[in-house]
């Protein structure tokens, strides 16, 4: 792993979501600079410094683990639960005591027991779902949050600059849109296993622009603003700075597999047109739509570039996925 870090003292360092796709790594970077970390998960596991809290809320107790901690790094969050039948109030219930008050909880402990930062992976998905062609969200555009989990997020953020200004601990906050890298689940997984089966896609045509992040970049980006002074309190946004087209994407795939892609070049507007009749828009956005991050603030500010190029990325989370076969 390539960090881009300034590692002028130990810092003692706690992770939420350390099991976590992304809390992993971060625990696992964090312990390759020589930093002292300890992570939460949500039951017993084999790795050390471990505290098990099995479920964030408004009312968990974290006091047993902040003393002497320097930087919080909260990466634990409810994410889509499959095959769970709420109404859509329960539902923006369910995510607001957890990505919400769950995370304001954790800041207030945090900073009543002296942690100098606190770093909240948010996500992208506070702005918005989608972005026109060639206009980028970037720092100066409003929020916009299109589903539950972005609202949470999105409340959160609000909530942790009110505890900054009471408290004076520091915030930073980090905006991801979509992680990839070895182990990652959901829709990339799916993409995986559609060009491995060799089944022809009708994708072969589709020009949008979508930012991703390679979760080593995203680590990178994370162990940094741990301890970089340009940092503090502070909104970044991350990708890999290289926007891609569905096509592009799945062509890379199959060239991480060693085989040709299977990509039928349907015209875009035909396949909205049918997603539209079929009643699945929403998958038609997800394949055609564009997301785009302007992430220049961030290269500049703390002076980093992703350590990783987008081809890079994908071989290694394809290289991976193979020998997980």
């Amino acid at each position: 792993m390539r960090l881009a870090v300034r590692v002028s003292e130990i810092v003692n360092l706690f992770v939420t979501g350390g099991t976590g796709f992304v809390g992993r790594q971060i625990v696992d970077a964090a312990t390759l600079v020589g930093w002292l970390s300890s992570f939460q998960s949500r039951s017993k596991n084999e790795r050390a410094n471990s505290f098990v809290m099995p479920k964030i809320d408004s009312e968990s107790d974290w006091s047993s683990v902040l003393n002497d901690v320097d930087v919080v790094v909260h990466c634990a969050a409810r994410v889509h639960q499959m095959n769970e039948s709420l109404t859509p109030e329960e539902t923006l219930t369910a995510y607001l005591e957890t990505n919400t008050l769950g995370t304001l909880n954790l800041a207030k402990q945090a900073a009543a027991a002296g942690v100098k930062r606190f770093v909240f992976i948010s996500s992208i998905k506070v702005n918005g779902e989608y972005t026109l062609e060639n206009e980028a969200f970037n720092l100066s555009a409003q929020p916009s949050p299109c589903d539950p989990y972005g609202v949470s997020k999105y409340e959160a953020e609000v909530g942790l600059w009110e505890i900054a200004k009471k408290t004076g601990m520091e915030i930073v906050i980090i905006r991801p849109p979509l992680v990839y890298g070895p182990g990652v689940k959901a829709n990339f997984l799916a993409m995986m296993n559609l060009v491995q089966k060799r089944i022809p896609l009708p994708f072969g045509a589709i020009r949008n622009r979508r930012s991703l992040v390679y979760i080593e970049n995203l680590v990178s980006l994370v162990i940094l603003c741990c301890e970089h002074p340009n940092a503090a309190n502070k909104t970044f946004l991350v990708s890999d700075n290289d926007d891609v087209s569905t096509t592009r994407m799945l062509n890379e795939i199959a060239k991480g597999m060693g085989r040709k892609s299977l990509l039928i070049p349907i015209p875009q507007k035909s396949i909205e047109f049918a997603a539209k009749l079929l009643g699945k828009s929403h998958i038609a956005d997800r394949v055609c739509g564009n997301l785009q991050l302007d992430i220049s603030n961030t290269m500049n500010t703390l002076s980093w570039k992703p350590p990783f190029s987008f081809e890079q990325g994908i071989q290694r989370t394809i290289s991976a996925y193979l020998s997980s076969k």
